[in-house]
């Protein structure tokens, strides 16, 4: 069992609290914010409730989870720190060189970010060599991949301690050797994102067509068969023929798409606002938030089959 300690009790918080908490370890949470502090327990019962969790497992879980109203109460005996703040590099840092004034000297300390480079996190603490990145995914207590990020300072013990601490509570964790923007999922995920807005913005096919060619081919067995097994699979003979008739028709621009641009600057910001790519109703929206928890639910269950 490990003394772990939580920043942020909100969607990503409580997530990693619930994970951790589930896999024994005693947990602290703290958050700025009262009623995330107030709402944290009844978070967690809802998140494990709808993953079909027995009430004698949810109950030894929150057991686990106690909230505390500061930095320095979270972390005075912490062995472990995930940061789960808002995307913001100020804020990060200024966190973290609070942690480092309260915590154990020898505490692992982590920033859970989709894309924000750990080296600028982490540049201003004394003991660098004990702190690196987790990329947690959304949802964090469902999607069982982490991305465990070196900086150039991280002590490679330090990252195997995190790799087998988060192997031990159930996720994947995969190593990202360098600290590069994106780390290893947000680039092959926005490297597709690139091309589909691409075929929408110059009317090969509508958004629509995008999303249904994606769930009905190859995003059927991506869950099962990853792009280089795929290619070792059909054979890179073949994949290297494709490569040189469809690369250089793929889109290349270095910077975001004017379509996407021009989406954001008249207000269409997708299920929040009814319309971005697609138009939603509120109904419509809930209803796919619904239909992903429970894909996501059966899948587990499929493939620990």
């Amino acid at each position: 069992m490990a003394r772990i300690t939580v920043l942020g009790a909100g969607l990503m918080g409580h997530g990693i609290a619930l994970t951790l908490a589930r896999a024994g370890h005693a947990i602290r949470v703290t958050d700025p914010v009262t009623e995330a502090r107030t709402a944290l327990h009844e978070n967690i019962r809802s998140s494990m409730t709808a993953m079909g969790c027995d009430p004698a497992e949810i109950t030894q879980a929150l057991d686990r989870v106690e909230v505390r109203d500061s930095i320095a109460e979270a972390v005075s005996q912490a062995e472990v720190v995930f940061e789960a703040a808002p995307e913001k590099l100020e804020l990060k840092q200024r966190l973290f060189a609070e942690v480092e004034a309260c915590a154990p000297t020898d505490a692992i300390l982590a920033s859970n970010t989709s894309v924000m480079p750990i080296t600028s996190i982490m540049s201003g603490l004394s003991h660098r060599g004990r702190a690196l990145g987790t990329h947690w995914w959304n949802p964090a207590h469902m999607i069982p991949l982490v991305e465990v990020i070196a900086t150039e300072w991280t002590d490679p013990e330090v990252m195997d301690r995190m790799v087998a601490l988060l192997a031990d509570a159930g996720k994947a964790p995969v190593k990202v050797a360098r600290d590069v923007p994106g780390f290893i999922g947000n680039r092959l995920q926005h490297a597709l994102w690139r091309e589909a807005i691409s075929l929408v913005e110059h009317g090969i096919c509508d958004a629509e067509g995008v999303d249904t060619v994606v769930k009905q081919s190859f995003g059927r067995r991506l869950a099962v068969l990853g792009p280089l097994e795929n290619a070792d699979l059909v054979g890179t003979d073949l994949t290297l023929d494709i490569h040189q008739t469809v690369l250089a028709d793929l889109e290349r621009r270095p910077g975001p798409s004017p379509y996407l641009e021009q989406l954001v600057e008249t207000g269409h910001l997708g299920m929040k606002t009814g319309e971005g790519f697609r138009r939603w109703s509120a109904e419509e929206a809930q209803a796919t938030r619904d239909r992903v928890a429970r894909h996501l639910n059966r899948l587990e269950t499929i493939l620990d089959d």
